[in-house]
Parts: C-alpha cells; sequence; structure tokens
C-alpha cells in the first residue's frame, strides 16, 4: 500500500528545502548592491548614490561633514570638525548628536564589536567610543590622525597625515609602524583580500599594501585623493578632492569618473561588506546541500510512488 505523509515526513521535505533556499540566498546576499554616501564638506551636505550614479542629497544645512561610516544597524554617523561633534542619522535621516566637545574629529571606523573609533586631528589621538557613547583614549602621541580602517583581523590602521606614516594597533592598542615615507597620507581602505589602499594627498597616488607590507602603486596623477572606499563589488571609489571628481577604479586599475563637481572628504558605503563565510562553512554548505537535496528527491519519489500490485 501506499505509504502515509506524516506530519514529521512533511517538515522534514520542508526543512531540506528551506536549508537548500537559506544556502542560495547566502551567497547571492554577498552581491547586494550598496548606495554611496559623501560628505560633500565644500557645500555643506551629505550626498547620496544609487550604484549608477543618480544623486541625491540626504542631509544639508549649516554643516561640515569630513568622516563618514555606517555602524551595523544601517545608522551614518558622521564627523564635524569644525563643532567638535559626531552625529547619528537614523536611515530616514533623523538626525542626533552622538558626542561633542571633541578636537577637530576626522576619520570614523567601527570595530566587529559595535564601539567607534575617532581620529582626533587637532587631539593628536585616536578616541574609543561604546554603543552607548561612553568615550576613552585609545591611542596618543599621534600627528594629526586622519584616516582609520580596520582589517579582517581587527587591527585598527591609521594614516598619520603629518608624519607620513601608517600605523597599526592591535586591539589592545599596541602600536607599530606598518608604513612610512609617505606624502600627506590621507584616505584608507581594506580590498576582500586583505590589501590596504592608501590615498596620498600631498603627490596624488594610491599606493597598495600587501598583508606583509609590500608597496606597489595602483594609481597616480590624481589631484588630492581625500577618501577611499571599495564597494561589495570589489571597485575602488576615491574622493579626489582639488578637482571635486569622485573616481571610480575597477580591480584591476581601470579609472572612470563616476561623479564630479564636489567637494568631497570622505566617503562609506551604506552597510559593510557582508563577510565571507569561513572555510568550514563553506566546505559543509558543499558537501550538505547536495546531500539534501537528494534526501529531499527521495522522499518525495518514496510518498508518491505507486503500490505494488
Amino acid at each position: 500500500m501506499k505509504p502515509k505523509l506524516t506530519a514529521l515526513h512533511a517538515a522534514h521535505l520542508s526543512f531540506a528545502g528551506v536549508v537548500c533556499t537559506g544556502a542560495v540566498v547566502l551567497f547571492v546576499s554577498t552581491a547586494k548592491a550598496q548606495n554611496l554616501f559623501v560628505a560633500n564638506a565644500w557645500y555643506n551636505n551629505i550626498l547620496e548614490f544609487t550604484p549608477s550614479g543618480v544623486q541625491q542629497t540626504f542631509i544639508a544645512g549649516d554643516i561640515w561633514a569630513d568622516g563618514l561610516a555606517f555602524n551595523s544597524a544601517g545608522d551614518l554617523f558622521a564627523s564635524y570638525p569644525a563643532t567638535g561633534d559626531i552625529v547619528e542619522f537614523t536611515p530616514g535621516g533623523a538626525q542626533s548628536t552622538f558626542a561633542s566637545g571633541l578636537a577637530f574629529p576626522q576619520g570614523l571606523a567601527f570595530n566587529s564589536a559595535g564601539d567607534l573609533f575617532e581620529a582626533d586631528g587637532n587631539g593628536d589621538r585616536i578616541n574609543e567610543f561604546t554603543p552607548a557613547g561612553s568615550e576613552s583614549t585609545f591611542a596618543s602621541g599621534l600627528y594629526n590622525p586622519f584616516g582609520l580602517a580596520f582589517n579582517n583581523a581587527g587591527d585598527l590602521f591609521e594614516t598619520d597625515e603629518n608624519s607620513g606614516k601608517v600605523y597599526e594597533f592591535t586591539p589592545g592598542g599596541v602600536r607599530s609602524t606598518f608604513a612610512s615615507g609617505l606624502y600627506n597620507p590621507t584616505g584608507l581602505a581594506f580590498n576582500s583580500a586583505g590589501d590596504l589602499f592608501v590615498g596620498c594627498a600631498g603627490n596624488g597616488y594610491i599606493y597598495e599594501f600587501t598583508p606583509g607590507g609590500a608597496q606597489s602603486t595602483f594609481a597616480s596623477g590624481l589631484d588630492a585623493p581625500q577618501a577611499l572606499a571599495f564597494n561589495n563589488a570589489g571597485d575602488l571609489f576615491e574622493a579626489d578632492a582639488n578637482s571635486g571628481n569622485i573616481y571610480e577604479f575597477t580591480p584591476s586599475g581601470v579609472q572612470s569618473t563616476f561623479a564630479s563637481g564636489l567637494g568631497a572628504h570622505s566617503l562609506a558605503f551604506q552597510g559593510q561588506p557582508l563577510p565571507v563565510p569561513e572555510p568550514s562553512v563553506l566546505e559543509l554548505l558543499a558537501l550538505g546541500v547536495p546531500a539534501l537535496l537528494l534526501r529531499r528527491r527521495d522522499l518525495a519519489a518514496w510518498f508518491t510512488k505507486k503500490p505494488s500490485a
């Protein structure tokens, strides 16, 4: 006789389908498009660009925004050097003051725990803020800290503009020199391979550094590269301060103009690139998903086969 499809068996079939679907969503979601936010300091606004370059104003007024960074909840944080504030914006644009009384706040970056790090230019230090706003000094004795970025290991990198150095800090605050002899290093960003890209406003170069510190020239002939940011596709965006352009570079270095007529000081993509699963997780999915598909097919065939004579 034909077997009876019980609730337990039906749940088994549904679970297999959900797991397989979830695996597909996991991989597809890593390619999610991101909007680019630009601190357009010369024109007292923050702009938002779609991936195709459509521009709109996110916030405007009597502001001079410099550093930009998103937290994991999608709120945008902006540093205001002239007033010494860090301002938080919800995705809908509602504004509140997150911190105040700072000495020329510039670059911003979040670590994996959700703490906000701020390069305090005139204070020659890096401040750390908990999500609740509690402030502490993470590093001091710097020389006009400008840009901040974290690598995948949780180490913080900082462009020390006036000393021409890039410093690396462990999560515990131990400092070492990663690169030196640079000409006014400003913006910096990591690609998905862990290579560090540094824009030097003094000579118009973007340098690429391997995790081991080997240096090469990625781009040249720029006009005061001020900020760098990668999108999920691996393209590098650069705010060219003196020309008023934002340039886009493919991973191989092909340059094009993404936007012009701006006075951009900082760039940030909406939401951080989604983390790539650890190899062990990928291996489990590679092995488990086909097995679940086969199991689901066999169960379905068993419960729909014709009764034997």
